[in-house]
């Protein structure tokens, strides 16, 4: 249990903070098991788009780090060029 004033504020504040993160990140996950489980490869195409803007916005955020959202961009675009999606 908190003890002062500024400790029960960031208590708050990181209950606010937890919850807005699990949010992003499952809507993130979310948009990736899109793109990897589409056949066709114009859907795909399309949902790796969708997925790639929400990388950068979580890595901008700080959700996730720089280096794995162009990792999972990469690995992504990959699999939409071998289902023959253009990106």
């Amino acid at each position: 249990m908190p003890n002062t004033k500024s400790a029960v504020k960031r208590l708050r504040q990181n209950e606010r903070r937890r919850l807005r993160n699990k949010a992003g990140r499952s809507r993130l996950r979310t948009a990736l098991k899109r793109v990897r489980a589409a056949s066709d490869p114009e859907q795909a195409s399309e949902m790796y788009r969708a997925a790639a803007r929400l990388l950068d916005r979580a890595a901008r955020r700080g959700l996730i780090h720089r280096n794995q959202a162009a990792r999972s961009k990469g690995r992504l675009a990959a699999h939409v060029r071998r289902l023959g999606g253009t990106l």
